[in-house]
Parts: structure tokens; C-alpha cells; sequence
């Protein structure tokens, strides 16, 4: 154990609930930490300005939501999480459910449940439940996590290849497959040629220069390449029109009783997954950084920054696994890296939110395919096949249920599942969670 884990867990059993990260690392804070976040921060914020509108318009909100999301979400989750080094914002997971609120309740009632999520989370927190969702079985994190890649990588078929669809695509998956294939006719060559170069690009600046934000740098690339060639792609201002150049007034939609008790199976599924998702990020940043984080600090964070960012009117959020990674890879030593990149991202929204109108959607649609195959991390295919027969067929069937069914069904079949077959194989130990690499 080296001298910052040890550090860690000894603060970890000296404090109690809730004891941010920040309070730990500031005691010995000086100039040279300070750069190193410094650079962090702002390499973590380039990447995170395309991905988190990227993500936005693919669950059916304005791209805005998800600067906005990482601007607030992303303080407060640094500034009161138990990891050292967690970025925080709007990620790929939520992307399936958040799509399916706004299509049956609208986006003030995404607001609302994601607000009760926040509240669920922080209770969640304080009753230190921490540690209980890693009880989670990992086929079941598996199986969602890759049932919730197909359905991202179909939702970007469109976009990636400049297809016409009239009206709202369908949330269900089948409809909407039928729904692509009856629109192929109107597919554009110059959209898909952008989607691949950017692809491609993406790919070759991780692994020429895997320290610098390549995945900013290719959508920028193309995205100018669109814009001097006058190509017939389509982009955010010519779908959604100018970016907001402000942050929103704080506040919260109306609520009723019967409205929160509709929204309420949605909510559970908003902080589910943000616990999930913000633990595996975390693990990520232990593994790579050598730390050890306070699972239940982070769970009250995360609570936090998902009331803050529905009083703000974004998106849920939660710990995104892969900004975390370029974070510690880019040098970052403290939660003030995480802070410095949602104050580079504000900056950007004050001075250049008129820039990003020009981003290419085919474009974000390429980085969001690319995070679907991350998601799906597919370099452990086999491995997955030589696990117990039990445990393939609990992924299988989550992913399954994912897919055809409903986010909500698929992880309580699951976990229900997962837990039976738990108690038929008493006495043998369980392994645990595996580091995502996505």
C-alpha cells in the first residue's frame, strides 16, 4: 500500500459518513499540485465539452443540458466526492432511460426525477449503502451496461449517416430499427464520410498521443472541414440553434403528488445507475491512481450533484469512467482538477458557446458509436465465455431485457436473479467487481 492509500484509509476510518476528499488533499496542497490539476483540468474539460452535448442530443435533450450538467454536476461531485481524482458530468449510461422520461413524461419531468434521484442517493449515502451496491452481480452491471451500448449505437445510425427522419425516432428498440431501415434511401455520403474520418481520427490520436484531448481535436477537425467546404451535414445550430451562452436560474418545475409517484420508478433507476456507474469510476481512479475512495462520501456527492444539476435544469450525472481515466492520465492529483475543468467548461459557455453551433452532428454521432464499443468492451468477450454457464445467462438475459424490454425490468429481474443464484451457491466465494476499461 503506498503513502496516499494509506493515507486514504486511514481518513476513511477516522471520519465518518461524510468526509469530501478535498478536505484531505488541501492540507498539503501547493504550487506544483496546483499545475498538475491545473493541466488536468483543462486537458479533462476538452474532452468533456463535445461528449457532453453528444450525449445531451442523444437523449433527446438540448445540447446546452449537458454543458450544463457538466458544469454544475462536475463542481459539486469534486468538490464534496470521497474520490481524489473523479470527473464527473452526464455519461453514456444514462442515456437509454433519460430518452425514455422525456418521451413519456417530458423534460420537466426528467427534471423532477432527477431531482428525487439526488435526494435517494444522498439517503442512500447517509444509511452508508456504499458498499451494498457493489453486491451487485457483475454479469448483471455487465449485461445492462452492454444491452445500454446497443441501444446507443443504434440511436446513432441516423446522425452517423445523415439520415431524414421525420418526426421523434421511437424509444423502443425494435420500432425503432424499422424505423432506419424505411429511411436508408435518404442516406448522405457526406455524413458518413465525416463520421468515419472522425472515428478514425479519434482512434489514432489515442493511440499516437493518448495524453492529449484527440477526441476534441478530430471533431473539431472535421467539423471545420464542414463548415470551409460548405458540406450539407447537418450541425447543432442547424438543429437546435444557438448554444445558451449563460447558466439558468435555479429552479424546479411543478410538482404534484401523483406526478412524483409516476416518476418515482424512474428515479430509482436514475440513482441506481449513478451508484453503479460512480463506485466502477472510482474503482477505475483506485486502480490507475493508487487511492482508495470513501464509497459513501462519493454516494452523498453524487446525491448532491444530481439535485444541483435539476435546480439548474440538466441531466442526471454520475462519475464517467473514461474522463476519469484522461483525468489521472493527464496528471491530476486532487478533486481540484475536477473543479478547475467545470470552471474551463463555464469559461467556454460565457466566451465561445456560439462555436460549438458549428460542431458536425455525424461528427458527435462518431464519438458516441465509439463510446457505445467502449461501453461494451468487447476485448473480454471470451473471458465472459469461459465464466460459469449461470453466470452467461444472467447476462444474456439482462442485456436481453435492456435491449427489447425496459432498463427498469432488466435490472430488477437481474438483481433478483443474481441473488437467487447467489444463495444456491453458498460457501463459494464471489469474485469481485472487475475494473471496467471502457
Amino acid at each position: 500500500m503506498n503513502e496516499s492509500t494509506a493515507a486514504d484509509e486511514a481518513a476513511r476510518k477516522r471520519h465518518g459518513i461524510f468526509h469530501p476528499k478535498i478536505l484531505t488533499t488541501l492540507r498539503t496542497y501547493d504550487m506544483p499540485t496546483f499545475l498538475s490539476d491545473f493541466g488536468a483540468g483543462l486537458t479533462v474539460a476538452m474532452v468533456a465539452l463535445p461528449l457532453a452535448m453528444a450525449i445531451a442530443i442523444a437523449s433527446g435533450a438540448n445540447p446546452g443540458a449537458g454543458l450544463v450538467t457538466a458544469i454544475v454536476a462536475g463542481f459539486v461531485i469534486s468538490a464534496l466526492g470521497g474520490s481524489r481524482v473523479q470527473i464527473g458530468g452526464p455519461t453514456g449510461a444514462f442515456i437509454v432511460v433519460v430518452y425514455s422520461v422525456i418521451v413519456d413524461h417530458g423534460y420537466d419531468g426528467l427534471v423532477i426525477a432527477t431531482f428525487m434521484a439526488g435526494l435517494i442517493l444522498i439517503a442512500a449515502g447517509v444509511l452508508r449503502a456504499g458498499r451494498l451496491i457493489r453486491h451487485v452481480p457483475e454479469p448483471v452491471i455487465n449485461g445492462f451496461t452492454i444491452g445500454i451500448a446497443v441501444i446507443i449505437g443504434s440511436s446513432q445510425i441516423a446522425d452517423f449517416f445523415g439520415l431524414a427522419i421525420e418526426g421523434q425516432m421511437p424509444a423502443d428498440f425494435i420500432p425503432k430499427i424499422k424505423v432506419l431501415w424505411a429511411n436508408l434511401s435518404s442516406f448522405s455520403l457526406s455524413s458518413a464520410v465525416i463520421a468515419l474520418v472522425t472515428l478514425v481520427l479519434i482512434v489514432a490520436f489515442r493511440r499516437a498521443a493518448p495524453k492529449l484531448p484527440g477526441l476534441v481535436v478530430a471533431v473539431g477537425l472535421t467539423s471545420a472541414a464542414v463548415a470551409a467546404f460548405g458540406l450539407d451535414v447537418g450541425t447543432i445550430a442547424s438543429r437546435f440553434g444557438a448554444i445558451q451562452s449563460s447558466l439558468p436560474m435555479p429552479g424546479l418545475p411543478a410538482v404534484s403528488l401523483e406526478r412524483l409517484v409516476d416518476l418515482l420508478p424512474s428515479a430509482m433507476i436514475i440513482a441506481f445507475l449513478a451508484g453503479i456507474e460512480s463506485l466502477l469510476s472510482a474503482l477505475v481512479a483506485d486502480r490507475m491512481a493508487g487511492t482508495a475512495h470513501r464509497s459513501n462520501t462519493e454516494i452523498v456527492a453524487q446525491g448532491a450533484a444530481n439535485v444541483v444539476s435539476a435546480l439548474f435544469g440538466g441531466l442526471p450525472a454520475t462519475g464517467a469512467i473514461a474522463r476519469t481515466a484522461t483525468n489521472i492520465r493527464a496528471g491530476a492529483k486532487t478533486p481540484v482538477a475536477g473543479i478547475l475543468h467545470s470552471i474551463f467548461l463555464l469559461a467556454f459557455m460565457l466566451l465561445a458557446a456560439p462555436l460549438a453551433g458549428l460542431l458536425a452532428l455525424p461528427a458527435l454521432a462518431a464519438v458516441l458509436v465509439l463510446t457505445a464499443w467502449n461501453m461494451a468492451e468487447p476485448q473480454h468477450f471470451m473471458e465472459r465465455l469461459r465464466t460459469r454457464r449461470s453466470d452467461q445467462l444472467l447476462l444474456l438475459m439482462t442485456l436481453v431485457l435492456t435491449v427489447l424490454a425496459d432498463l427498469t425490468v432488466a435490472i430488477g429481474a437481474g438483481v433478483a436473479v443474481g441473488l437467487m443464484l447467489r444463495l444456491t451457491r453458498r460457501g463459494t466465494p464471489e469474485p469481485d467487481w472487475h475494473t471496467p476499461e471502457r
